[in-house]
């Protein structure tokens, strides 16, 4: 019988034991916050809850919590000190301030004003008995001990803690749990900075739209959202990670649709030359909703980096199109020589001749009649991107098929005003010579 009850004891111990690393197994779950964290956390609730009820004002207590055997050890932490680091008061300066907080207010403060006034070094603090130790007092407990040093002196373990002390400790481990979870959280995110994520509409509010990511929530202004492009409560759709920071809440995240580098980390996604950096995207320019040109670049040979972007009959371009709304994309080949570089980006467009000027950065194209608008595209969109992909100001002078250059129609208007011009002058003054006469 006897046997039988120790057994059942054993095993009850045990199944506390078992039931209390579930807890803090299911806590790091939910939470997403390490173990250590947590057990962190549970050690200082009980450190707060023994001095509440057996400690002293000023003490530095430290509790050690076992997790497989659930107990507790408590340890009075001390410094070892000497003049330089602490300000020793003796009794009779004790009982004068004290004889000075008897006299009144204006009395202390007159004193204390004048010792700042003599006072030029910056003041030491006082010497604790409580958290600090003399050099002869610490080599009684650790003979090696020396100044700087910090003593832990084992305390007497308490099990029994008042209502007070207990609601401590459950303040303590909200507050701990919580700055744990929202640290947890921005390491994550920030991590993720700079990368696409998906994530589901959580609601709108004005024109600014919140999108769930699954542990937090990010922001996506109206700057930061591709035109015409309209969002509903539960859509999922792919964002880019623009800026993260840390927040009393929890981390701000600030998502973008538009920047030019979610439209290469979408290709990442898709094209796995580029992820494995055997294909490499040079330059980008784009106006989101639009258009984008890409740039692109392999040093390996045998691999086509513009076939491998737009893939088998278009199905990888077309993914990345599709994700952003029906935006254009124009895929060119990276080269060293500006002249061909140029060229290329102005695509569809077909050039006849590039003229660069190197001190300036600065080129002349040179394209058919038929390709003028082409070249230029709707509302100069065409011949922006290029220059923003090339980093060079670019200019489109369109030839006739005899090679006759084509001239402005803006420049005609101006020259035949000026004609007019010229001709109202020659006019005028016949007109005052004819009255001089």
């Amino acid at each position: 019988m006897a046997k039988r009850k120790k057994a059942n004891d054993n095993q009850d111990a045990s199944s506390g034991q078992g039931d209390f690393g579930n807890a803090i197994a299911a806590i790091c779950e939910e939470k997403g916050i390490s173990k250590d964290k947590v057990i962190e956390t549970i050690s200082a609730a009980l450190a707060a809850a023994y001095k509440k009820d057996y400690g002293k004002k000023g003490q530095n207590i430290k509790a050690i919590f076992n997790e497989v055997g659930g107990d507790t050890k408590f340890f009075l932490v001390k410094e070892v000190v000497d003049e330089t680091m602490r300000e020793f008061v003796a009794d009779e300066e004790k009982e004068e301030e004290g004889e000075i907080k008897k006299k009144g207010v204006k009395a202390k403060k007159e004193e204390v004003a004048a010792e700042v006034v003599g006072d030029e070094e910056e003041k030491l603090p006082r010497f604790n008995p409580e958290r600090d130790l003399t050099l002869e007092e610490a080599k009684k407990i650790k003979k090696d001990a020396k100044i700087g040093d910090v003593i832990e002196i084992e305390l007497e373990n308490k099990k029994d803690y008042g209502r007070v002390a207990a609601q401590t400790a459950k303040q303590v481990i909200i507050q701990r749990i919580r700055e744990a979870e929202r640290d947890a959280m921005y390491d994550e995110y920030k991590n993720r900075e700079g990368e696409v994520i998906s994530g589901v509409v959580q609601r709108i509010e004005g024109r600014n739209v919140f999108v769930d990511l699954g542990k937090s929530v990010g922001i996506l202004f109206p700057s930061e959202q591709i035109e015409r492009e309209n969002y509903r409560v539960g859509q999922r759709i792919k964002v880019y990670v623009e800026k993260v920071d840390a927040g009393t809440k929890g981390p701000g995240i600030t998502l973008s649709r538009v920047s030019p580098d979610m439209v290469k980390k979408l290709f990442e996604l898709e094209v796995p030359e580029i992820f494995a950096g055997t294909v490499e995207i040079k330059a980008i320019a784009r106006e989101a909703g639009e258009r984008t040109k890409l740039a692109v670049f392999s040093s390996e040979d045998g691999i086509d980096p513009i076939g491998s972007c737009v893939g088998q009959k278009g199905t990888r371009v077309q993914a990345v199109i599709d994700e952003l709304s029906g935006e254009k994309i124009d895929i060119i080949a990276w080269n060293d020589d500006i002249a061909k570089f140029i060229s290329a980006s102005l695509s569809p467009a077909k050039v006849l001749n590039v003229e660069v000027n190197e001190e300036k950065k600065e080129a002349v194209a040179v394209v058919p009649e038929d390709q003028l608008s082409l070249a230029i595209g709707k509302r100069g969109q065409n011949v922006r991107l290029a220059a923003k992909l090339t980093g060079w100001k670019i200019d489109i002078n369109g030839v006739k098929a005899d090679g006759e250059k084509i001239e402005d129609e803006a420049e005609k208007k101006l020259e035949e005003k000026a004609e007019e011009k010229k001709a109202e002058e020659k006019t005028e003054e016949a007109a005052k010579e004819a009255d001089k006469e």
